[in-house]
C-alpha cells in the first residue's frame, strides 16, 4: 500500500539558485546533492517536520514547464506570519494573503517565475 508522497519536483532552469531560494529564503534543508546526468543534479529538500521532499530537478523534455504553476499548496501555521517572515527574506509574493471560508492564502514566486501557493486552515 502507498503510504505517502516522497517528493514533488519543482521544475527549475538554474539549481544553485533554486538551493539558495529554497534553503535561505524559504527554510528548507538540503539533503541530497548527487550527479544526475551531464551538468545536472539530484537535488532533493527537506521541510521541516514533513515526510515529503521537494525535488530541484528538470528532466530532459520538460523544460517548458520551468515558470509555470506548481500544482500543490504549501501548509504553514499563520499565512499573515509566514507571508511577512519570507517577505522580508526577499521573497516575491503576488499580492497580499487573503482570507478565504477554507482559510487563508498567498501565492509566492521562486527566481524561475513559478508559482505557489501558501495555504492556512
Amino acid at each position: 500500500m502507498i503510504t505517502k508522497l516522497k517528493f514533488a519536483s519543482i521544475p527549475t532552469s538554474d539549481q544553485d539558485a533554486a538551493v539558495d531560494f529554497w534553503t535561505n529564503k524559504v527554510g528548507f534543508k538540503v539533503l541530497t546533492d548527487q550527479p544526475m546526468g551531464p551538468g545536472k543534479r539530484w537535488i532533493e529538500l527537506g521541510i521541516k517536520g514533513a515526510d515529503t521532499c521537494i525535488v530541484l530537478f528538470t528532466p530532459p523534455g520538460h523544460e517548458e514547464r520551468i515558470g509555470t504553476f506548481f500544482n500543490g499548496s504549501f501548509a504553514c501555521d499563520n499565512v499573515e506570519y509566514t507571508y511577512k517572515q519570507m517577505t522580508a527574506k526577499g521573497v516575491v509574493f503576488e499580492g497580499l494573503p487573503e482570507k478565504q471560508p477554507w482559510g487563508t492564502f498567498a501565492k509566492f514566486r521562486d527566481p524561475d517565475g513559478n508559482s505557489f501557493v501558501l495555504s492556512s486552515g
